[in-house]
């Protein structure tokens, strides 16, 4: 995580001398699941909020570093194993998220413009919560533990965006690339996940 915070800050120093620079806080919606290879178990989404800072460099075309503080999760639900059912996981993860976009400003007007973008990003589990509830308690030690969930998620993001004035709104959707649970082997079935998102975000250029 380390080197991963040093090159952001390095590529944010490095691209601060180069054209128009706008920098703000961003507050927001996020709708994560943790999608699974199997039929056998659901899942559910958990909504919440993120909180980050955004830094964008560039004019048409332009890049956009960020920082965000967000809750990821799911609940998983395991409809038979034993003869008591169904068990219920919700899990949350904690996330310190450092997405990179290039973005296209397709419109372009004084006080309104419309973007799109796409990119890629990391994210770095902090703190990760199961709570299992329902069934029977003698199957939990055979579901996933916090241990058992990774610390780094690479994500894929494209979405779009609308600038007015000073504000910046943006929609975007974020799936998995590498898997945040791998290879756990549950009643007979190998699972795996992946975090997936959708994000709304209001920021506010303050520069």
């Amino acid at each position: 995580m380390k080197k991963i915070i040093v090159a952001f800050v390095a590529i944010v120093i490095t691209l601060s001398s180069y054209g128009q620079f706008h920098v703000g806080p961003q507050i927001g919606y996020t709708a994560s699941n943790l999608s699974l290879n199997t039929d056998s178990i659901t899942n559910g989404l958990k909504s919440n909020f993120v909180a980050g800072v955004f830094f964008r460099f560039g004019e048409k075309i332009y890049v956009q570093p960020e920082i965000n503080w967000l809750t990821q999760g799911s609940v998983f639900k395991y409809p038979s194993i034993g003869s008591i059912s169904p068990i219920e996981q919700n899990i949350k993860l904690n996330t310190i998220q450092v997405p990179l976009n290039i973005g296209w400003r397709i419109i372009n007007l004084k006080v309104v413009n419309i973007r799109i973008f796409a990119g890629v990003l990391a994210n770095f589990v902090t703190k990760t919560t199961i709570t299992t509830s329902g069934g029977d308690p003698n199957y939990y030690d055979a579901l996933p533990t916090e241990d058992d969930f990774g610390k780094t998620q690479w994500q894929w993001d494209i979405g779009a965006g609308v600038d007015v004035l000073m504000f910046a709104i943006d929609v975007k959707y974020m799936g998995g690339i590498n898997n945040i649970l791998n290879d756990f082997t549950i009643d007979g079935t190998t699972i795996s996940s992946k975090s997936n998102l959708f994000m709304v975000t209001l920021g506010w250029k303050i520069l």
